[in-house]
């Protein structure tokens, strides 16, 4: 770049903040343009079959071939579909978008509901009505979840060995993997997993089946402080993990006040959450949580731990689990009992 042109830049304002706001705007079009693709079926379609253009807007039903194929074009820019020989291929990063859910749901949620809230913020500001994030995307926030699922596995490999427990519950279970991974750590073990929403629930008992637990154990659908209630027994190791702060704070003791009575003398409950701190995603969050209806909001650190405390359960050492995110890990156990 010639002199006199950074100079003009130099004088025209703050090029750092410009280049900031260029590369800013470039990323959130890749999500959009990627989540399209996957909303449209378009990748998936090329998935299933290459095909041109015109063989392309007939399997999808679109009229518009030529707004089809400048779509196809700023996919290919993209580096997901190419062009061979008169059809239209997915690339090996297309087929990695589709094969990987964590991904596919990333570029579905933050082109939704993530970005959606400050799309619809002036409204809402203005008197509109609550958004329904969490009733309306239940399934995807679940696929969303499976993402901190390797932070949680490590810690709850550690803890299952130590307490080898007979019966777990999965409050929240979403998806069913991390209590796929429980089953699979204590093999003597029983589980429950309890799930509120149908569409998750299901992918649950399929990831039950594949991973070869579904003998051991069962998913529950409903409303988590009426199937706790419902349940018989107790429980040595509860898992509580991405749900609690979905909850108003004071619904959010009756719920661990729930676990606590479903846990027997010396057993453990453990908590994963993302907590408020100053950072950028934990400030967005808790504004997202904040913009739903009820009164949701991300507790902070000390908040969480009085809050298990008031339900009489011994928090331990509260541990960083994801480097450079405000996700925490807590195990709370119920005085009482010998530990196994």
């Amino acid at each position: 770049m010639k002199a006199r042109v950074v100079a003009r830049l130099i004088r025209a304002g703050s090029a750092r903040v410009r280049w900031r706001a260029v590369r800013d705007g470039q990323a959130a079009v890749r999500v959009a343009a990627v989540a399209a693709g996957l909303r449209t079926g378009v990748l998936v379609l090329l998935d299933a079959l290459p095909d041109t253009t015109a063989g392309l807007a007939r399997r999808g039903g679109w009229a518009e071939e030529p707004l089809l194929e400048a779509f196809l074009r700023m996919l290919s820019a993209l580096g997901l579909v190419h062009a061979a020989q008169g059809r239209w291929h997915l690339t090996r990063q297309g087929r990695a978008v589709l094969a990987d859910d964590v991904v596919r749901s990333s570029y579905q949620a933050f082109s939704g509901y993530h970005s959606g809230l400050y799309r619809d913020l002036e409204r809402q500001l203005t008197g509109g009505a609550p958004r329904r994030d969490v009733v309306d995307h239940g399934e995807l926030i679940a696929r969303l979840s499976q993402a901190m699922d390797p932070f949680v596995t490590e810690i709850l490999t550690a803890h299952l060995r130590e307490h080898r427990p007979r019966r777990i519950i999965d409050v929240g279970c979403g998806t069913g993997g991390l209590l796929a991974h429980m089953l699979q750590v204590a093999p003597e073990a029983r589980g429950v997993g309890i799930e509120q929403d149908p569409a998750a629930a299901a992918l649950a008992r399929a990831t039950l089946a594949d991973h070869a637990v579904a003998d051991r154990a069962r998913v529950v659908e409903g409303d988590a402080f009426r199937v706790l209630g419902s349940l018989e027994g107790e429980a040595d190791w509860v898992l509580v993990a991405n749900m609690l702060y979905y909850l108003p704070p004071e619904e959010q003791v009756a719920l661990l006040r729930a676990v606590a009575a479903r846990l027997r003398p010396g057993g453990a409950v453990l908590v994963i959450s993302t907590v408020l701190t100053d950072s950028m995603f934990s400030r967005h969050f808790d504004l997202l949580l904040r913009a739903q209806q009820g009164r949701m909001a991300l507790p902070a650190v000390p908040d969480l731990t009085a809050r298990l405390r008031a339900v009489g359960l011994t928090p331990g050492t509260v541990l960083r689990i994801a480097p450079g995110q405000p996700v925490i890990a807590v195990v709370a156990t119920r005085p009482g009992g010998r530990g196994r």
